[in-house]
């Protein structure tokens, strides 16, 4: 058994059998516990952790396509044992025997509750951001630069339906599929539309989180070092680059090198879970500056136009969940879901359905190339790849502008939401949708589509006969090291168990945490930091004061800290980040006195301080 201070794997998901038995005692018994997790140790032995973090998960994804398509099957093929005479997995099978028949056929009334305990079990670790093999990594990189190949053709296609709209001769002998070029001319106008007012001259340039591929850092995004010739022509130097024209005037001569050289991307592995990695691709700092500006205007504009602000969102995604909850109560909705969402959305396409005025601005900003993790150079054909400010909210009004063109109705069209690549459709246009993003180069995982049944997933919520089944998983991988991140998220893990009554689970993260970093607070002492749901009294912090400036009492407890890093660029560079980040914007009407308290109470704004990302520490503070 492991020692107190650790939480292997095993002992985790043997902790929420446990938990599972005492809190579904008339259906899984402690023998039939016992059993599972012998199933679970013995498997583990022989096949490694990749039976909790990849084979449950796929059973998982099992049960999920059979509450869809009423069902189950495939159990054989994870060489999971089935009971005699039956579909049904031996494993488990005391829930699934709730859900199924024995031929696997999905039950006139189904328990959720069953549902929801098998999907927490089977999905528990999914996410677990252990780290990657090799293996993993070229898997990825290989299929990016297979996307990109197979965009080629696509683009031959919208190629032809271009050269249709504009009615060119050599297209009309092509012959242009008919439907095709309808929803395409729709998808126009309706892009036209939202886009009629809006300048794409008129934004407010920033930096983004992240980081970019010409490797800047904090303040050095500021010091303007190249800036392509491609964005300048359309986003002059002296009106989007300078705080003023008399910084033009103070720095004539030097100060910026404006380069005809294109600087590529730089791809980027980060984790994303049991399957391997995410890629993102890193903007050179110039492109991710216009980028960052063109997208707070394009989602300000689309959360605001009476034709996308109900259907098209950034920000709120309460209305997918909402929508994909009713879905799973009457089948009315349905969710769609895009394999490489990201990586599918053309620059033909972009080109094929926006403004030109807004396409021209669009396109000033986007990487022509990006550079693999092996030093190779790779021409992208994509619009934009994962890391790029515009990726989501373009493919976003891609995806709504494709599928509001080819809706049959009005009463349709308004059921359209969209949240990135989260898509929900009235269930009667479901198959209809999937045609029409598919033949617009987009790629829709069927098998994770939810057209029939009553089950729904939508922007992190699953549903289940009007039920939230959505299961706890755990991401932030276990260390016996004190670290803030590890202690941040065990702490909202062990409160997450307790609410969903997982006392056994909760203990047993609380007791591992204690070993390590002594005592925590709980949710009664409503500190600011940090707290556990309940502590046993021994374990609460001892160490106290008054503080007699805040006419309260502190405790001393560990907390989250952000180091400041103080840096001093020279003049014209702090004003213009002033004009950037310094937060003015409820200062707008200088007469109306709410947005005036709103602005008084906001933490003064330092041109100075910076904060690194990722080196947060622990620390241990009044509060």
């Amino acid at each position: 058994m492991a020692s107190i201070n650790s939480l292997d794997e095993f002992r985790l998901i043997a902790t929420l059998l446990h938990d599972v038995s005492e809190t579904h005692a008339d259906v899984f018994s402690h023998t039939a516990m016992e059993a599972t997790v012998s199933i679970v140790e013995s498997r583990t032995r022989s096949e490694g952790i990749s039976f909790i973090t990849k084979t449950l998960p796929k059973l998982g994804r099992l049960l999920d396509q059979a509450l869809v398509s009423e069902h189950l099957v495939g159990i054989s093929d994870l060489r999971f044992a089935t009971r005699a005479e039956s579909e049904l997995p031996v494993f488990m099978g005391e829930f699934f025997e709730k859900v199924f028949d024995e031929r696997g056929k999905i039950l006139p009334s189904p328990c959720v509750q069953s549902v929801c305990v098998l999907r927490q079990v089977l999905y528990y670790l999914y996410k677990y951001e252990l780290p990657y093999t090799v293996e993993q990594e070229h898997e990825v990189v290989t299929q990016f630069e297979i996307t990109e190949d197979d965009l080629a053709t696509v683009d031959a296609s919208l190629l032809e339906i271009e050269e249709e709209l504009h009615q060119l001769p050599t297209a009309t002998k092509r012959g242009v599929c008919a439907s095709m070029l309808d929803v395409a001319r729709e998808a126009r106008i309706l892009l036209n539309k939202v886009f009629s007012r809006f300048d794409p001259m008129d934004i407010v340039p920033c930096h983004g989180p992240g980081a970019v591929a010409t490797k800047q850092r904090l303040w050095s995004k500021y010091e303007w070092t190249n800036v392509s010739s491609r964005i300048s022509q359309v986003y002059p130097l002296d009106a989007y680059f300078c705080a003023s024209m008399g910084e033009v005037c103070d720095n004539h001569g030097h100060g910026f090198t404006v380069s005809d050289k294109c600087l590529p991307a730089r791809v980027c592995l980060v984790p994303k879970d049991s399957r391997g990695p995410r890629l993102i691709s890193c903007e050179p700092v110039d492109f991710q500056w216009i980028q960052g500006g063109l997208r707070k205007a394009i989602v300000t504009l689309v959360e605001r136009h009476p034709l996308t602000r109900n259907n098209v969102r950034f920000t709120d995604q309460e209305a997918n969940r909402q929508y994909a909850q009713y879905g799973s109560t009457d089948g009315s909705f349905a969710t769609l879901d895009l394999k490489e969402a990201s990586d599918r959305v053309s620059l033909g396409l972009v080109r094929l359905l926006f403004p030109a005025h807004v396409f021209v601005c669009l396109e000033s900003c986007r990487s022509l190339a990006t550079v693999l993790p092996d030093g190779r150079e790779l021409k992208l054909r994509k619009f934009a790849p994962m890391g790029s400010s515009l990726c989501f909210p373009i493919m976003a009004l891609t995806i709504w502008a494709l599928l509001a063109a080819a809706a049959p109705d009005e009463y349709t069209r308004k059921r359209i939401l969209v949240y990135g690549d989260d898509v929900i459709v009235p269930r009667g246009y479901s198959r209809d949708a999937i045609e029409v993003l598919e033949a617009f180069g987009l790629l829709v995982n069927v098998l994770k589509c939810c057209t029939s049944g009553l089950f729904r997933e939508s922007c992190g919520l699953d549903a289940f006969l009007g039920f939230d089944v959505t299961p706890l998983r755990l991401r932030t991988v276990w260390s016996s090291s004190r670290s803030p991140d590890v202690y941040s998220s065990w702490i909202s893990y062990a409160n997450s168990a307790w609410d969903r009554c997982f006392y056994r689970t909760y203990e047993l993260i609380v007791s591992a945490l204690h070993s390590i970093y002594g005592a925590i607070p709980d949710e009664g002492m409503r500190l600011a930091c940090p707290s556990l749901r309940v502590v046993e009294p021994q374990w609460l912090p001892r160490q106290s004061r008054t503080n007699h400036h805040l006419q309260k009492r502190e405790w001393k407890v560990w907390d989250i800290k952000a180091p400041r890093i103080l840096h001093e660029l020279p003049g014209w560079r702090m004003l213009f980040r002033f004009f950037i980040e310094g937060d003015t914007s409820s200062m707008d009407d200088p007469m109306r006195p709410n947005g005036y308290l709103k602005f008084i109470r906001q933490q003064p704004f330092s041109v100075r301080s910076y904060t690194r990302r990722s080196s947060s520490m622990l620390v241990r503070r009044w509060r």
